[in-house]
């Protein structure tokens, strides 16, 4: 089953076993979404978490081989205007896997919403086209 992004804010609350509530999962791209070509997400109101730090978690479920996936995320103050650099670029990715990135937005006030974007690449023979299914997290990051 595949997702595709609609342009609203999906969120995930989860339950541990002993029943407390542990930090809202925001989503810059929701679990499941199909990419098969170069992209955006909506733009995600960060709320409670502007001028925090922040965990953002790239999930790579499903890759064909052959091809690349470059994510980056981008910040803007009023989810219109998201200037001419990233925030930062995780690493050109290959296979599947579970990336986290650490971002600290206490060095950005003004960043009120984030967004995330991606390239793809395929080369190769088989499928013409690349294939991708991917989530993109944002929650609270506890610094001590």
């Amino acid at each position: 089953m595949h997702s595709r992004i609609d342009g609203g804010v999906w969120q995930k609350r989860t339950m541990s076993s002993s029943t407390t509530v542990q930090p809202t999962v925001n989503y810059l791209v929701p679990p499941d979404t199909a990419i098969e070509a170069k992209g955006e997400g909506p733009a995600c109101e960060l709320g409670a978490l502007a001028g925090k730090p922040v965990l953002v978690v790239l999930r790579l479920a499903e890759i064909i081989e052959q091809q690349s996936l470059h994510v980056s995320i981008w910040g803007s103050a009023d989810g219109k205007a998201w200037g001419d650099q990233a925030l930062f670029w995780y690493p050109q990715k290959f296979y599947r896997g579970v990336i986290p990135a650490a971002l600290d937005l206490r060095q950005r006030p003004e960043i009120k919403f984030l967004q995330a974007r991606w390239d793809v690449n395929r080369w190769g023979r088989g499928y013409p086209r690349p294939f991708f299914q991917i989530a993109i997290e944002v929650q609270e990051l506890a610094v001590g």
